[in-house]
């Protein structure tokens, strides 16, 4: 008899980050962003209309609701790739961001990269052009801050917690030994 061959399992950890991922990742943020920022202003609303009695409304065009809107984006996604090196999207996607050498980045470079993230926008996305071409697929807000995001989730760990939960459903139910089938029917007779 053969030895079964192993499975070869598929893992991208520590692979660079491609650009649909990057990109979802970014479009997930910035719907969780904008949405709690949204609920933010509601509760201030309504807490004010409760306290003074005046209805308060927020309106795109009012400086000051754009001017606290940018500190936020700049806030959320600072603090988290400062923290945690991941935003909530990412964590979503299985990427983080890590140092150009594959180490964990410090706080510092989170903030900076939050700081120059618009310089890749604001260059008509030319910034982002590095993620398509670069082998590393860093754009121009990684290169300035000296970071890389790459796929920080294990497909083969998934595909163990998959077969240990497959396993625990398959298993027959732990039953008495077919010996103790016999002592049953000995005393029924």
């Amino acid at each position: 008899m053969t030895a079964p061959t192993p499975v070869q399992s598929v893992t991208a950890q520590g692979n660079y980050a491609g650009s649909v991922s990057r990109f979802l990742a970014y479009a997930i943020d910035l719907f969780a962003s904008t949405a709690v920022y949204t609920l933010v202003l509601a509760a201030i609303s309504y807490v004010v209309q409760i306290v003074t009695g005046k209805q308060v409304s927020w309106n795109r065009q009012d400086i000051a609701v754009v001017v606290t809107y940018v500190a936020w984006e700049f806030f959320y996604f600072g603090y988290s790739w400062a923290v945690s090196g991941r935003t909530f999207g990412m964590a979503v996607l299985g990427v983080r961001v890590v140092r150009a050498d594959g180490a964990v980045a410090e706080p510092w470079r989170g903030v900076v990269r939050s700081l120059v993230f618009p310089l890749s926008i604001l260059l008509l996305g030319l910034g982002f052009l590095g993620i398509l071409v670069q082998r590393e697929r860093r754009a121009l807000h990684d290169l300035i801050a000296g970071t890389a995001v790459v796929y920080a989730w294990d497909a083969r760990a998934a595909r163990l917690r998959f077969l240990a939960r497959a396993a625990e459903t398959a298993a027959p139910p732990a039953t008495a030994s077919p010996l103790a089938g016999d002592a049953e029917a000995a005393s029924e007779r």
